[in-house]
C-alpha cells in the first residue's frame, strides 16, 4: 500500500522552527523527486520545495529560499523540511508528495494527508 505520511506540524511563535518529515511505505522513496506544498486558508495550494531523485538537488520557492532547507534520508525512506524563521505567513498545512511544484511523476501520484504548521505570538 503506497502511502507518504507528513509528521512535525504544530504550534510555533513568529521567527521559531519546525522539522517536517515525511514518511514513505509501499515503494522506495529515493526512486522519486519530493515536494513540499502547503495550503493555507482560502488560498490554492503552491508548491514550497522540491528535492531531486538523482543528486539530490533542491529548488525553493522565492518566499522560503535562505529559510528552509529540504532534505532527504532515503535509508529511512524520509524527506524532511526544516523550516526556521518562521512567519505568520508561512501558516498552512504541509503535504509532500511525488511531485515537484507543476510537475507530477507519470509513475506514481502520491500525497500525504498533511500536516498543520500554525505561526502566531
Amino acid at each position: 500500500h503506497v502511502q507518504l505520511v507528513e509528521s512535525g506540524g504544530g504550534l510555533v511563535q513568529p521567527g521559531g522552527s519546525l522539522r517536517l518529515s515525511c514518511l514513505a511505505s509501499g515503494f522506495t522513496l529515493g526512486y522519486y523527486a519530493i515536494g513540499w506544498f502547503r495550503q493555507a486558508p482560502g488560498k490554492e495550494r503552491e508548491g514550497v520545495c522540491c528535492i531531486s531523485s538523482s543528486d539530490g538537488s533542491t529548488v525553493y520557492e522565492d518566499s522560503v529560499a535562505g529559510r528552509f532547507t529540504v532534505s532527504r534520508d532515503n535509508a529511512k525512506n524520509t524527506v524532511y523540511l526544516q523550516m526556521n524563521d518562521l512567519k505568520p505567513e508561512d501558516t498552512a498545512v504541509y503535504y509532500c508528495a511525488t511531485a515537484c511544484f507543476e510537475t507530477r511523476d507519470p509513475t506514481l501520484d502520491a500525497w500525504g494527508q498533511g500536516t498543520l504548521v500554525t505561526i502566531s505570538s
